[in-house]
């Protein structure tokens, strides 16, 4: 090979080598730069999906945002926000003040028990009802289905008073009353299930919508007010009160549990 072609070949070679270098630079600088771009989708991914869930997490939740809602009171209600529920005939000279959570157990076996007479009390005008909802054991027990218990009894007073009394006995019954530790009151299937035997509330669609709707809500946030601030020293359930103080059974400090021991002790109560 001459020296003329000799030299031709190299200068070719390198040329083919940096072209080759040059192209290899344009694959690589490529590269970085869909990784970086990469990179950068995944950190905004993140960062959105963090932002998401701390917004989530900080959002109210709906007993939370219930708390600003419109107040909406159902009929056969009277005082102050509307909560005041009054049970029984007018002519009836005294009140007796009901404290009832709907997930208390002992309130369920009060009803089972003793209901029935309370019932037959306030047909014959031995004595009014004050009707008070708590809601503690949502706190407690960690749940809401004390509130929505409340607000679905809301929905039954909005129809009767009747409607009202027939479905809260409904709920306290051992059909239908669960665990205390079973939350089963959140739903408002199971709700609508139980008013569903209750002769005032079947298939009453106005009761349900207000029922999954939520419309006595804000009522039921507001009525339990009137246990966690009450001045009779009441802090559980089922508790009653008169003229100003508690109604207990034998042992002097919890209610009557016993048909025998409510009527020995509301006797008294009303005669003093």
């Amino acid at each position: 090979m001459s020296k003329r072609n000799s030299h031709q070949a190299k200068t070719a070679a390198r040329e083919r080598l940096r072209a080759e270098r040059e192209r290899q630079a344009k694959r690589d600088k490529l590269k970085r730069q869909s990784i970086v771009a990469g990179s950068i989708v995944a950190v905004l991914a993140i960062a959105g999906g963090v932002g998401y869930l701390v917004m989530q997490g900080t959002k109210p939740t709906h007993w939370e945002a219930a708390k600003d809602a419109p107040l909406v009171a159902p009929k056969n209600t009277t005082g102050k926000n509307h909560t005041t529920v009054t049970l029984g005939k007018d002519s009836a000279k005294k009140t007796i003040i009901s404290f009832e959570d709907p997930r208390c157990p002992i309130c369920a076996t009060f009803e089972q028990t003793v209901g029935p007479t309370v019932d037959k009390d306030l047909k014959d005008g031995k004595y009014k009802l004050q009707y008070v909802g708590a809601t503690f054991l949502d706190t407690n027990l960690r749940g809401e289905g004390s509130r929505n218990a409340v607000s679905a009894l809301g929905a039954a007073l909005d129809v009767s008073k009747d409607a009202f009394l027939h479905y809260k006995a409904a709920m306290y019954s051992a059909k239908w009353h669960p665990e205390e530790t079973d939350d089963k009151f959140k739903d408002d299937a199971y709700l609508i299930e139980i008013a569903n035997t209750v002769p005032e509330l079947k298939n009453n669609t106005a009761f349900q919508k207000d029922v999954k709707d939520g419309t006595f809500d804000r009522w039921a946030i507001e009525m339990s007010k009137n246990f966690d601030t009450n001045t009779y020293d009441v802090k559980g359930t089922p508790s009653f009160v008169v003229d100003g103080k508690k109604i207990t059974g034998s042992d002097g400090e919890n209610a009557p549990m016993t048909v025998d021991e409510w009527n020995t002790a509301v006797g008294k109560a009303l005669s003093s």
